[in-house]
């Protein structure tokens, strides 16, 4: 079997034997997804560097030691390990820095899109800004689900694993932090295109 085509614990397995390849193509599968989160918690390019370096560093360890054990769940157990290092990072530096214009990642430049002509990407790029802002402006809770839910792309059961509360208090807090950011909207006229 071609090594692309097999699932997370083949590639685990594979890996472990001393095919060095095997991790490789799990990486570029999942970096995506767990650098976004990331940095959407962190909101700097250079921390999100450095704890998706540490998650990874974590998992070889992990794996190394024979202590994984998540039966093909590995995204998840990835995606826990990123959130926990964040949370870490957050209680350390106890604020969080908001992005600036400065910065040169955008989580809308990796996102897979039609081709649109320039007025609609301008347009599109305003709209991300301001819902990117009213994210920003939740309360902790709530942005954590609405970025583990539509950015990191996870569903409710999982994002109630991974911050450990029910699945009624995710859906809960999503909801609050719809109501919050339709409440921000109309508060400052803004208009869905």
């Amino acid at each position: 079997m071609n090594v692309c085509e097999m699932k997370d614990q083949e590639l685990i397995k594979t890996y472990l034997t001393g095919e060095d390849k095997a991790f490789e193509i799990l990486l570029k599968r999942h970096k995506d997804k767990i650098y976004t989160s990331i940095y959407l918690f962190v909101k700097d390019t250079e921390m999100a560097n450095d704890i998706f370096q540490d998650v990874f560093i974590k998992i070889v360890d992990t794996l190394r030691k024979g202590k994984y054990n998540h039966e093909g769940k590995f995204l998840q157990w990835a995606m826990r390990i990123s959130y926990n290092m964040c949370v870490d990072n957050f209680r350390r530096n106890k604020r969080r820095t908001k992005v600036s214009s400065t910065e040169t990642f955008d989580i809308f430049d990796i996102l897979e899109s039609k081709d649109d002509n320039m007025e609609t990407t301008m347009i599109k790029s305003q709209m991300h800004k301001k819902v990117r802002s009213l994210v920003d402006e939740l309360p902790p809770e709530q942005r954590e689900v609405v970025i583990l839910r539509h950015y990191a792309d996870m569903s409710f059961k999982e994002i109630s694993q991974l911050t450990r509360v029910s699945i009624n208090t995710a859906l809960g807090r999503m909801r609050y932090a719809l109501i919050n950011m339709r409440k921000m909207a109309d508060e400052r006229n803004m208009v869905a295109v």
